[in-house]
């Protein structure tokens, strides 16, 4: 068989009210060089029986059912490593892919041969136009000095094969694993920046994040970020280092302090004990932040933001009267 160019992966449990109009959306990309792997996670509805629908009428569609359920990450990455295309783009089965998305995301991706992946937002990106080819200081510039990056899903990116095999796949520490991969990604790795608004995430009661316990699991990324910034691998220099610390600390204490403000003392006592920040640490760290939207942003010799290849045409030839 032919090797696509794009694996789009979808992993579900018990989505039958969406996973119909979320195949659908892949399968009007006006891009069409792509498989797409279902990977069901024991389903206890009738997601699988229509998913079973679209294997038998388009031959791109293809469908693997678990022997047992994985969990999100997990099936995520079992998804991964049955994929055979050039590419790897995660969708949701509860999300739907507007029609460009994939036209927009492979063409990007492949003239920035040193970008191990690209990422989309749900709006514009801050700091300048896009596409952005952002080195790894500049990805943890954005995140800890600027106003974030690592808070998408993983259906936000799109994959270089090899890369994400690299990488590992994901790590399973919950919900909040998507941000930790990022922290782990960035650090390695170029990434070039698309367009916003290439998909329709749907918000719902029945996804992850609405969950019973996430609150306490999210509250585990402080402990993570503060390891990050100390690893070897970090790209901030040490200036950046110390800002990127006041920041994380603040937004910690803020964050415990409302838990505590609304009866939660139990997930303020969790957010403390996760930080991973010693006595000292507050002492030293417990500052106002300083962030800035132009923070990763990557500038030309004269201090503005650079201008897209396709923004640089030549001027037109003068007309005379």
């Amino acid at each position: 068989m032919t090797r696509p160019r794009v694996s789009v992966l979808i992993t579900a449990y018990n989505r039958e009210r969406y996973i119909a109009a979320s195949i659908e959306s892949v399968l009007a990309q006006t891009f069409g060089d792509f498989e797409v792997v279902i990977v069901d996670d024991q389903s206890t509805d009738g997601t699988l029986a229509i998913a079973r629908q679209f294997e038998r009428v388009d031959s791109r569609v293809r469908i693997v059912v678990n022997e047992h359920n994985l969990g999100q990450f997990r099936n995520r990455n079992r998804a991964a490593s049955l994929a055979r295309g050039q590419f790897l783009k995660f969708h949701d089965s509860d999300d739907l892919m507007y029609p460009h998305c994939l036209e927009v995301m492979v063409p990007l991706l492949e003239a920035h041969p040193a970008a191990g992946f690209g990422l989309s937002n749900s709006r514009a990106w801050p700091g300048g136009p896009v596409p952005m080819l952002l080195t790894p200081r500049q990805s943890y510039q954005r995140e800890f000095l600027g106003f974030g990056l690592f808070m998408g899903g993983p259906a936000v990116a799109l994959f270089r094969s090899n890369v994400f095999e690299a990488l590992g796949g994901f790590e399973d520490h919950g919900t909040p694993s998507d941000t930790i991969f990022w922290m782990r990604a960035c650090a390695r790795y170029p990434v070039v920046l698309f367009p916003g608004d290439l998909f329709y995430y749907r918000e719902h009661p029945g996804q992850a994040l609405q969950a019973t316990g996430v609150a306490r699991q999210y509250a585990t990324l402080t402990g993570h970020a503060w390891r990050a910034l100390s690893a070897p691998e970090c790209p901030l220099d040490a200036g950046e280092r110390e800002q990127a610390r006041r920041n994380v600390a603040f937004g910690t204490a803020k964050g415990i302090w409302q838990a505590a403000r609304g009866g939660h003392f139990s997930l303020a006592w969790w957010r403390a004990r996760s930080s991973e920040i010693s006595p000292a640490e507050w002492l030293r760290y417990l500052r106002p932040p300083r962030r800035s939207v132009l923070a990763g942003t990557p500038v030309g010799p004269d201090g503005e933001c650079l201008v897209p290849a396709w923004c640089r045409s030549a001027p037109p030839a003068r007309q005379h009267p």
